[in-house]
């Protein structure tokens, strides 16, 4: 097993999030595609774990001016994922993978000049676990509901990044029910629900309303304080893991039926 940078041999599974055998998770479309477009020429970087011509985990970083919180001279941390799932390649996680791919990142961004890195994490036991962040040296800065913000510096300059805090939310159309996805494009889990409630707005009819607000834009991070939520009339819906398409729909017809009454 190797630690490298990704190539274009493996953007297609890079794309999926290295689930190239799960159909559910092309209902994601080409968000993820675009955002790289939009970021490999502005200092994103993502590293990859290879082993026997597989991709079995990824971590991707970008400088902390095109991340979803508030840093200087840093770098954040997306996401980090080992393939854990015994379908297509295999369960590979708790074999260490994880932790090369931290400390390749790390040395990346050491030799890139950044003074730091941080990376997001949740205070429960699933995927980005911020106890995990912890045991290997990064400290919790900031917390945000069940997500905490955590980082280790490499110079005694650097500042503490911070979470760019929700300042307001989508407010409700009258007459309408109106439907808000945030939507970043770097992960595959959200732009699924994203597809989802457009697909689902669309079976609904003329009585339901569909806002897209790109967090890519970080322009857009500030004004909300949102980096990725869908919204039904106001209303935020709890998305992890992501809700079903029929779903969404039954809480969008749930609304538009209310309409009717």
């Amino acid at each position: 097993m190797e630690i490298t940078d990704l190539n274009e041999k493996f953007y297609s599974t890079y794309f999926l999030c290295l689930e190239d055998w799960s159909d559910e998770i092309k209902e994601a479309g080409n968000h993820k595609e675009s955002w790289f477009g939009l970021f490999k020429d502005k200092g994103l970087r993502v590293k990859i774990a290879v082993e026997n011509d597989k991709v079995c985990g990824m971590i991707q970083y970008l400088p902390v001016e095109y991340s979803i919180i508030e840093g200087k001279d840093l770098y954040f941390i997306n996401c980090i994922w080992v393939h854990g799932y015994n379908k297509g390649i295999g369960n590979f996680q708790k074999k260490g993978i994880g932790t090369k791919l931290l400390n390749a990142a790390e040395e990346d961004v050491k030799l890139l000049g950044g003074k730091g890195i941080a990376a997001w994490g949740v205070s429960l036991p699933f995927w980005m676990k911020a106890s995990w962040f912890k045991k290997k040296g990064y400290k919790k800065i900031d917390k945000d509901g069940m997500a905490a913000l955590l980082w280790k510096p490499f110079s005694n300059e650097a500042v503490p990044p911070a979470w760019i805090k929700q300042k307001k939310k989508p407010q409700p159309v009258e007459g309408k029910v109106t439907v808000t996805s945030f939507i970043n494009g770097w992960c595959p889990a959200q732009n699924l629900i994203y597809e989802r409630a457009k697909r689902a707005c669309l079976e609904c009819g003329e009585k339901v309303v569909f806002q897209e607000i790109s967090t890519s834009d970080k322009k857009a991070v500030y004004e909300w304080g949102i980096a990725d939520a869908l919204f039904v009339d106001g209303k935020k819906i709890r998305t992890g893991p992501p809700p079903s398409y029929e779903k969404i729909k039954k809480i969008i017809t749930k609304r538009v039926n209310r309409l009717k009454a």
